[in-house]
């Protein structure tokens, strides 16, 4: 018999047991009072990038489009082969990312679509109780944020009245966020005038002078009717990690760790990019120089995030993931790599996703894992660091993936299921079950030796295609229960 030793569990134990009990025994001996060690807890960030593709990024092999701070940051932690979005569009991919549910439970099908309700259990709800610092920046799209003024998709509309949800509702200390999509350079605003190759959805060269633009439509908020007016011209993710910075300068500062979503609008569209960012890929086509150059300049402020970590000494103590909401847009540069589809399909390309993690002098680094993961699981593996019990026994669709993530070879249990109207999925280690639920028809595809999706294997399967259509089944049995509001009782 072997015996394994768990470096991280004994650590833990190290951490919160056997260092206290030597303090006492030290104190009794001393006839000191008995003081407990602080430990700080780490610093946990969560990026998350707006349609940008499996292939949109260096370190997935991409030689033409220039991300060396992501490539850096992936090189030095744990990228994720098979890393899927919980769905193929934005808002439930978010909403599942920070209740570790399925985004169907919570009534929320797709995009502009309800809301995140007040009764689910958020991540930064928990973690404020351990007595961190929250904070959200960038895109919401979980519930509109004003009530009195017309706003992006749906705010300050009566008819979504009901919609409205603000992140200090969810756990949030404070916000710098829109309620949806907004042009990637000056996002306020948009040109009178389009020249060749340029349109209000896809997107334009920036403009050098703003006189000659229309108002966007929709605005970023920092609280319940603060509307914010300054610091909104230029690279819309500088503008957003302009209001990063400070935050983690402040949680340093309060001697109080921090947790962040950062949800860049990038490369969503209307993309929009400066002269400078554009000149790196000046031998492409305009649509390419303004594609990729956005994504350079997001880039960059990631580099930048990294860097002021480092300064303040906290580059060791903080996790950061890092993902996109879905596969990239149609007609667009944004590309799947070898994955079948695109945005809004279930196959690989829509929900496949460039992912890494990095947590530096814990988790290995340089490495590459291929282990089915999804946005559902950062909520229990962020409680699995931390050692905190879910506080409640309503369904998670999301599993801890911490022992995988310290190395351990094992095959995922618990199959993830994806939802997004008319299509329906059911992963598994090797096999993905896709169907139509309006036509009812379903193919069955084996992804470790099939991962572009070629062939159909159902019918040369049909007992394998029985039991994981079963599985399917109860799956969504249980997630319809959870949208009829029983979770909630």
């Amino acid at each position: 018999m072997i015996l394994q030793i768990d470096n991280y569990k004994i650590l833990k134990r190290i951490k919160f047991w056997i260092l206290p009990l030597i303090a006492m025994i030290g104190s009794i001996a001393c006839k000191q009072p008995i003081k407990s060690p602080v430990f700080q807890k780490p610093n946990i960030i969560l990026i998350m990038t707006d349609d940008q593709g499996w292939y949109d990024v260096g370190f997935n092999g991409n030689t033409q489009i220039k991300t060396p701070s992501l490539d850096s940051l992936a090189a030095n932690g744990i990228i994720l082969d098979r890393f899927y979005s919980a769905s193929a569009v934005c808002s439930p991919t978010r909403a599942s990312l920070i209740t570790g549910r399925n985004p169907l439970r919570m009534g929320i099908p797709y995009a502009n679509s309800g809301h995140l309700k007040e009764e689910e259990i958020t991540i930064p709800e928990i973690l404020q109780k351990e007595g961190y610092t929250t904070g959200h920046f960038g895109k919401w799209h979980l519930g509109t944020l004003t009530k009195q003024i017309t706003d992006a998709n749906r705010g300050g509309r009566e008819e979504f009245i009901n919609d409205n949800s603000i992140p200090t509702e969810h756990g949030y200390d404070e916000y710098f966020s829109t309620e949806s999509k907004v042009p990637t350079y000056d996002p306020m605003v948009f040109p009178s005038d389009f020249a060749h190759q340029e349109s209000k959805r896809y997107g334009w060269k920036s403009m050098e002078n703003q006189e000659s633009s229309k108002a966007y439509g929709t605005a970023y908020w920092s609280g319940e009717n603060q509307k914010v007016t300054e610091n909104l011209e230029g690279d819309d993710s500088r503008i957003i990690m302009d209001r990063v910075i400070p935050f983690i300068e402040n949680s340093h500062k309060a001697n109080k760790p921090f947790f962040t979503t950062i949800w860049f609008h990038t490369p969503h569209l209307p993309v929009v990019s400066d002269s400078i960012h554009r000149s790196y890929y000046s031998d492409l086509d305009l649509p390419e120089q303004i594609y990729y150059g956005t994504l350079s300049a997001m880039d960059e402020q990631i580099g930048r995030l990294w860097k002021k970590l480092k300064e303040e000494g906290l580059d060791n103590n903080t996790i950061l993931f890092f993902c996109s909401d879905n596969g990239p847009e149609l007609e667009t540069p944004g590309s799947a790599g070898v994955f079948r589809g695109r945005k809004r399909s279930l196959y690989e390309g829509g929900v496949r996703v460039p992912a890494f993690v990095i947590w530096k002098g814990t988790f290995k680094e340089g490495v590459r894992i291929d282990f089915p993961m999804v946005t559902s699981d950062y909520m229990p593996t962020i409680l699995d660091i931390l050692d905190i019990e879910y506080p409640n026994s309503r369904p998670i669709d999301g599993i801890s993936i911490l022992e995988v993530l310290k190395g351990s070879e094992i095959q995922r249990k618990d199959p993830i299921g994806f939802i997004c109207k008319p299509y329906i999925s059911w992963v598994t280690q090797q096999h993905k079950l896709i169907g139509d639920l309006e036509k009812g028809n379903y193919e069955l595809y084996d992804l470790l030796n099939d991962k572009s999706e070629k062939e159909n294997i159902a019918k040369q399967n049909p007992e394998l295609t029985s039991k994981l259509k079963e599985d399917l089944s109860e799956w969504r049995s249980s997630v319809e229960k959870s949208n009829r509001g029983i979770d909630y009782n």
